[in-house]
């Protein structure tokens, strides 16, 4: 076994977080979540994945917000981690039009702190989430980490392109190695109940209306959440060498396409199934699995969304070895099996 590492986690409660300490956890490491457990969508089953991590012996966890910066240094502080993984965010693209200031309170002023703290405890890597919607109005595809993101479409996606860039800065100021990974439409058991995946199988097998937007003309690369987890995993030991540290004496090879900043120990990389899926496919692998149709109701494409996204992740192949490659309809068929189980269904 790899040798164990502490690993402070930003939204333990929350679904990426929740399955990334399992993960690591599970594997040996010892690991203390943070999260804020928000209303924005049931509580409780964020507290269920919290209750499931603190079945194992190396788990702990500090329920407070991102805001509160001395309860976030405290928390640090006592687990002295040796490598720092921002995942807590105020998440999704439509909430951002009717809620504004909670992207600017979680994913700005909150950013700032975990970089605050960062800064201070300076772990070997620091890890952020960012987002595919940094891609905004860009329409060359698929997506490359190398493609300007200057025209974001969502306060959400302004948010995550602002913590890149902040990200940045703190990696230069105080050498912080630190990596921004982008996400392309995750999926999978213990989802969030505002993901189209959750609603889809919650219509489909209560026998109500599912929203497709935009028609149904919409394209997405769906990753499912073990993959993602596990890229994650292998980018943790893939830490941004400093630019002084770059030279063939130290061991260091330059990787093709690689997005290693010039003046600071920082890179980007997304992480995707490198495909695009038609929205209507992707119901139509639900209704299979649930076993019966669903009752569609079109409506036009909503402010702030794209109508497609492709993860080009050779950058991430380059440096780990891996590629996720889940097909979409075996992931949708575990998530069905666990939103059965879940709800006794």
């Amino acid at each position: 076994m790899a040798t164990p590492m502490r690993v402070f986690i930003t939204g333990t409660a929350g679904f990426i977080g929740f399955h990334l300490a399992r993960r690591l956890l599970e594997e040996g490491h010892a690991v203390h979540g943070y999260d804020g457990l928000t209303d924005y969508y049931d509580v409780r089953l964020k507290h269920r994945r919290h209750a499931l991590l603190r079945e194992h012996p190396g788990f702990a966890a500090t329920e407070a917000m991102l805001e509160d910066l001395p309860a976030l240094e405290a928390a640090a502080r006592a687990a002295q981690p040796d490598v720092i993984v921002h995942l807590a965010a105020q998440a999704g693209v439509r909430y951002s039009l009717e809620n504004p200031r909670a992207y600017v309170d979680a994913n700005l002023i909150g950013t700032f702190h975990v970089l605050e703290v960062a800064r201070e405890l300076k772990p070997r890597h620091l890890l952020m989430a960012s987002t595919s919607s940094v891609y905004g109005a860009n329409e060359a595809l698929p997506f490359d980490e190398q493609q300007k993101t200057d025209w974001p479409l969502t306060l959400y996606a302004a948010t995550k392109k602002a913590n890149e860039a902040m990200s940045h800065a703190w990696a230069h100021l105080h050498g912080v190695p630190t990596t921004m990974f982008r996400f392309f439409t995750v999926y999978g058991p213990w989802g969030r109940p505002d993901m189209a995946l959750f609603k889809f199988t919650r219509g489909i097998l209560e026998g109500t209306p599912i929203e497709i937007y935009n028609h149904g003309d919409m394209w997405r690369d769906f990753t499912y959440v073990d993959d993602l987890v596990h890229a994650i995993r292998l980018l943790i030991e893939a830490v941004p060498p400093a630019p002084e540290a770059r030279t063939p004496e130290a061991g260091w090879q330059p990787v093709e396409g690689d997005t290693l900043s010039p003046a600071a120990p920082w890179r980007v990389v997304n992480i995707g199934n490198s495909d695009k899926v038609r929205l209507l496919d992707f119901v139509e692998a639900i209704e299979a699995e649930v076993g019966r149709p669903a009752q569609r109701r079109h409506l036009p494409m909503q402010a702030g969304d794209v109508p497609a996204t492709w993860a080009d992740c050779g950058l991430l192949k380059r440096l780990t070895g891996y590629a996720p490659r889940t097909p979409f309809r075996e992931g949708v068929a575990r998530f069905v099996r666990w939103y059965r189980e879940y709800h006794g269904l």
